[in-house]
C-alpha cells in the first residue's frame, strides 16, 4: 500500500496565502498541526506561494517533505492575495475551506472556533479582538469597514480578517477578479450562504514586513468597492428558478387518469415554498435591483 493511499481525504482544506515569509512557516506549521489534532479531522494545507523572492520556496519544500498533508502551489508572478485565494479554492479537496495569513498574526488556535458554527451556517467570519497593529491602521480598517458595509448593504464586522471558514460548495461560483478577499462573505450571500461571526485573536507580526500600506490600499480598494456594488445591483438570484415537474403519477382509478394526458403541476406549492429537498436561503439577496 502506498503512502499516499495511507492519508484520508481531508475533511477541512486550510489555504495559506505566502508571499516571502520564510521565518514565520516552520512555527506555522507547528501551530496548525496542534490546533487540528484537536478537531479530530482530516485535512491538508495548500500553501499558495505567490511568487515569493526569498527563502518561501526552500522552506516550503521542506515541510511538504515532512508533512503529506501539505501541498504546494506557486504562482508564476507575483498576483496578489485574491489571485492566491482563488487557486488555492480550486485545488481544495476538502468539504470546508478555512483561510488564514501565513505571518502568525491569525492564530491557527482559533480555526477550531471557525468549524464549530459551520453545523448551521455557510460561512464564518473571524473577528480580531485587541488589534496589535499601529493606530493609523486600525483608524482607516474602521472607517474602509464602514463604508464598505454601507455601500454593499452588508453588516461584516471586519472583512480585513483573513481568518475565515466556507463550506467549500460556495466558492465554486464566485466571480474571481483582485479585491475579491475583501467581500468573500458578501459574495457568498449572494448565493443564498448564511453568515455568521466569531471572535478571532490577533497577534504582532513577529517577522518580515506588512504588505499592505494606507496609500496602495486606499484607490484599489475604492475601486473594487464600486465594482462589488455594481455586481450587486445587477446579480440574477439563481435561487428564482425552479424546475417543474410535468409528469406526475396520477393515482390508478382516478377520472383523469390517462397515458395521453400529462398533469401540469409545479415543483412548489402556489404559496411560494420551494420544492422537497430545496433548502430556503435563511437570508435575504442583494436589495439591488
Amino acid at each position: 500500500m502506498s503512502i499516499e493511499s495511507q492519508i484520508p481525504i481531508p475533511e477541512v482544506s486550510l489555504v495559506i496565502p505566502v508571499y516571502n515569509e520564510e521565518e514565520s512557516l516552520p512555527t506555522l506549521a507547528t501551530e496548525i498541526a496542534r490546533a487540528m489534532a484537536g478537531t479530530l479531522r482530516p485535512y491538508e494545507i495548500l500553501f499558495v506561494d505567490d511568487g515569493s523572492t526569498d527563502g518561501t520556496p526552500a522552506a516550503l519544500a521542506a515541510l511538504a517533505r515532512t508533512d503529506r498533508r501539505v501541498r504546494v502551489l506557486r504562482q508564476r508572478r507575483n498576483s496578489g492575495q485574491s489571485a492566491a485565494l482563488a487557486a488555492g479554492f480550486r485545488h481544495a479537496r476538502g468539504e470546508v475551506v478555512v483561510t488564514l495569513d501565513a505571518d502568525l498574526q491569525s492564530d491557527p488556535a482559533d480555526i477550531p472556533l471557525l468549524l464549530a458554527p459551520l453545523s448551521e451556517f455557510d460561512v464564518v467570519a473571524g473577528v480580531r479582538t485587541r488589534r496589535r497593529d499601529n493606530w493609523l491602521r486600525r483608524v482607516s480598517s474602521r472607517i474602509a469597514n464602514r463604508v464598505r458595509n454601507r455601500l454593499t448593504h452588508e453588516a461584516i464586522t471586519d472583512t480585513g480578517c483573513s481568518l475565515k471558514a466556507f463550506r467549500a460548495s460556495y466558492l465554486v461560483h464566485i466571480p474571481v477578479f483582485t479585491g475579491m478577499h475583501r467581500f468573500l462573505p458578501t459574495l457568498l450571500r449572494f448565493q443564498g450562504a448564511r453568515v455568521t461571526e466569531v471572535a478571532v485573536h490577533h497577534r504582532p507580526r513577529l517577522y518580515g514586513q506588512p504588505k499592505y500600506n494606507i496609500r496602495n490600499r486606499i484607490f484599489r480598494a475604492t475601486a473594487d468597492l464600486l465594482a462589488v456594488r455594481w455586481l450587486e445591483s445587477r446579480f440574477i438570484d439563481p435561487r428564482l428558478t425552479e424546475e417543474i415537474d410535468v409528469w406526475t403519477t396520477i393515482p390508478t382509478g382516478s377520472p383523469s387518469a390517462s397515458p395521453d394526458k400529462p398533469s401540469f403541476s409545479a415543483a412548489s406549492s402556489s404559496s411560494g415554498s420551494l420544492p422537497n429537498g430545496a433548502r430556503k436561503a435563511s437570508s435575504p439577496g442583494p436589495s439591488g435591483s
